[in-house]
């Protein structure tokens, strides 16, 4: 998600907002409660002059331009006493208030890559090879979970890690400060209770929980749990807080509205239209309660923000810009609030904090999760016991442990402990696991007659065991019945240096039919199908993020039946079933970023397997297969080049059924039938090179244009490879990474073969 689209970003939170606004509108007298406000304190200063509250509301990435707000406040020596925050305006807020300066925000936040904070995954080349290999065969965009007997979706579409690591690493040097009135600035977040829709108000505890939870929006981020409480937006109840900042003792407010305006009749043609307008009124109803209890005395800022929407977060200098011209167009008002020159520097030294020496880490802790055992993973983390704490340390760990896949979040913090300090990290179960679904769909036409249908279905079932067994199961439904089990188990104890080592026992059947042509010609000879069962034991050791290296034994029985044969294919391979049994072994290095359309990175995939096989009027004979399939992939910009590699060669019987290993088909010599060219050498070369377009639709990562040139051939004994008999072909296509696997719409030419036009999802 490197180019996330601003607007899907914007349209899942308005309507992940839609349920609990429409919540807010029914639930009457009971939204009105407040709970865990704190008692009044003092109304005026120690220097005797009233207070001075500042009061930001959420809106997104609109709460941006708070930051603009507070550099002209600096800049004009306008002091604040207490802060009350909404969603983005708790996150701004509760920043602020930690001792931040508004030039210590805009610098942050300029560096931030949104798109990164918000990405709904980890990133790919971070993961477990056994996660890479899932997304490799189904998209990771449609996963469904069951628990307890019943199918339950995700709470969420958008991940909040990316924001709580963000949030952790700005809060750390107060992280030793529980009430927040201890703050360089007394600060309270406003959250919802999801369950008794009561607005509850954040005055201790967690600072970077506290803010993460006020902007928990539902169906976007999901909820979070404080003191047994499920805590949403608070904007749902209080989206500008003034009541909040006067239970504090503020006499004097500045309050900053940056709330998404009402849209006109243009923009209510569709259902997001209408949809974000219900939104908007539902929350400009609680807004305009708060801006009615405003006084003479206090100063309201409203950013113009027309153009700007709640997901523009690569906007951040344009929304700094426009609070900062809003709050300067209020001058007057603002400097009535001024002190001195010699006073505001006292007021801004008692906010500077002390800064806190690195504690030094005496244990590392797991808490949160009821399903899995992190502690097995201790020792691959980069923090360990005796060590100074490091932040980057802390957050890698963090993405380490989030890339199992199992937990809605991951968050770490340290605690203080009578022995030392402990690094404690905690993660949330996934409230849909930990039995895992995903859906794929394989569609294709060449427009000529030739079409196929795969369904495609995984099932996952995760810790198994406290040591971490997995299951694994796949099934397809269509024109490749296939089906895929698996158990994987991680072993306890050392090998040699390392004690990640695992054992996996797998089984496959398929079901898949072929054609064969005459002297690789496009007329077809036959039609076969060929009948497979395969049994399989290993043992292997990831490569840390890199990938991993197996080694095992695999016996397979085939057979090919005729479909339909012309009268002059007579072979003796057909109605035989053939057997072998062979030590196999694969290494898999994988560092692409995508699995679909990769914009950077690599993959190598090493086979070779080694045995006896029979069959036919074959007793027993010996046999020796090798393949390596390589992909690199470089981005300039939005340009992309994608380099791809595949050989194989094969030493078997010349009567072996095994196989056949093809070329033709879109991107595998396009313009060639697909199997047309058969052999058990085979050599095959693309270059390609794509265009990531503006434009990103709904579901699907993005559009891609771009065409690839295509060199290779098969033949059927290696000592028959020649350079002079490499065949060319080339294509060109539009394309899009969807949420159950890439779409292409694709026209394909070879000089020896012809011009066939692809429509397909799935990988070709």
């Amino acid at each position: 998600m490197a180019r996330e689209s601003r607007g899907l970003r914007q349209s899942l939170v308005q309507l992940g907002c839609l349920a609990c606004c429409a919540l807010s509108l029914m639930g009457g007298a009971a939204l009105a409660q407040t709970d865990a406000i704190a008692p009044p304190v003092s109304a005026t200063t120690a220097a005797g002059r009233a207070k001075i509250g500042l009061v930001l509301s959420g809106g997104g990435a609109r709460g941006l331009a708070h930051v603009g707000v507070l550099k002209v406040l600096e800049r004009e020596r306008i002091p604040v006493d207490v802060i009350a925050g909404t969603s983005m305006g708790s996150i701004i807020g509760g920043l602020y208030a930690s001792g931040m300066t508004a030039q210590d925000l805009e610098r942050e936040l300029l560096r931030v890559v949104w798109s990164h904070v918000f990405a709904g995954r980890v990133d790919r080349q971070l993961l477990s090879q056994r996660r890479k290999e899932e997304d490799f065969e189904f998209s990771a965009a449609v996963e469904l979970g069951m628990r307890d007997g019943e199918i339950r979706l995700p709470q969420s579409t958008l991940s909040s890690r990316g924001l709580e690591i963000l949030l952790r690493r700005f809060t750390m040097p107060v992280r030793h400060i529980q009430k927040f009135d201890q703050l360089p600035t007394p600060f309270r977040a406003v959250a919802t209770d999801m369950e008794s829709g009561a607005q509850v108000v954040l005055a201790d505890g967690d600072l970077a929980l506290a803010m993460r939870s006020s902007m928990s929006v539902p169906a976007v981020f999901s909820p979070t749990e404080v003191h047994e409480r499920l805590l949403g937006d608070g904007g749902l109840v209080n989206n500008l807080p003034v009541d909040v900042a006067r239970s504090m003792g503020a006499q004097r407010l500045i309050a900053v509205n940056v709330g998404t305006p009402l849209s006109n009749r243009a923009s209510l043609s569709s259902l997001v239209g209408l949809t974000g307008q219900m939104i908007n009124i539902l929350t400009e109803q609680n807004v305009q309660r708060s801006l009615a209890t405003l006084w003479n005395e206090d100063v309201l800022i409203t950013p113009q923000l027309q153009n700007l929407g709640s997901g523009d977060f690569e906007r951040t200098k344009e929304f700094i810009a426009a609070g900062e011209a809003a709050a300067e167009a209020l001058i007057p008002q603002l400097r009535a609030l001024a002190l001195n020159a010699e006073d505001y520097a006292a007021w801004h030294l008692a906010r500077v904090q002390a800064k806190l020496p690195s504690p030094k880490i005496q244990s590392i802790e797991f808490a949160g999760t009821t399903l899995t055992h992190p502690a097995r993973f201790q020792a691959q983390l980069e923090s360990a016991p005796g060590q100074q704490f490091d932040t980057e340390r802390a957050e890698r760990d963090a993405r380490f442990l989030a890339s199992s896949g199992d937990y809605e979040r991951v968050d770490y913090h340290v605690e203080e402990r009578p022995g030392g300090d402990a690094l404690l990290f905690t993660m949330d179960d996934k409230y849909w696991g930990p039995n895992y679904f995903r859906v794929g769909l394989d569609l294709s036409t060449d427009f000529d007659g030739e079409s196929a249908f795969n369904l495609r279905i995984s099932h996952n079932r995760h810790w198994l065991t406290p040591t971490g067994t997995e299951w694994r199961n796949q099934v397809s439904i269509g024109q490749t019945p296939r089906v895929f089990s698996e158990i994987y188990q991680p072993l306890s104890f050392k090998i040699g240096h390392s004690n990640d080592w695992f054992l996996s026992a797998w089984a496959e059947a398929e079901r898949r039919n072929f054609t064969l042509y005459n002297n690789n010609s496009d007329i077809a000879a036959a039609r076969l199908q060929r009948q497979s069962g395969t049994v399989g034991f290993d043992i292997g050791q990831p490569w840390s993020s890199l990938g991993e290296v197996r080694l095992g034994v695999v016996h397979q029985t085939w057979r090919n039946v005729a479909k339909l044969l012309t009268v002059d294919l007579v072979d003796p391979r057909l109605d035989t079933t053939w057997q072998e049994t062979g030590l196999r072994l694969r290494a898999v290095v994988d560092q692409l970023d995508f699995a679909n359309f990769p914009q950077r990175g690599y993959r190598v995939q090493f086979d070779a397997i080694g045995g006896k096989q029979s069959g036919g009027p074959v007793q027993s004979a010996d046999f020796q297969r090798a393949e390596l399939q390589a992909t690199m992939a470089k981005s300039w910009g939005a340009h992309t080049l994608n380099l791809n590699f595949r050989g194989l060669i094969a030493r078997q019987p010349e009567e072996s059924a095994q196989g056949p290993y093809t070329l033709g088909g879109f991107q595998q010599l396009s313009g060639y039938q697909s199997g047309q060219l058969i052999g058990d050498t085979l050599v095959f070369g693309r270059a390609t090179y794509y265009l990531r377009l503006r434009d990103n639709p709904v579901l699907t990562r993005g559009f891609f244009v771009g065409g690839s040139l295509e060199l290779g051939n098969a033949w059927m004994r290696t000592d028959k490879l020649s350079v002079a008999d490499l065949r060319t072909a080339a294509s060109a296509f539009i394309g899009a990474d969807t949420g159950l696997g890439p779409l292409y719409l694709g026209l394909g030419y070879a000089p020896k073969g012809g011009t066939l036009l692809y429509l397909f999802i799935g990988r070709p």
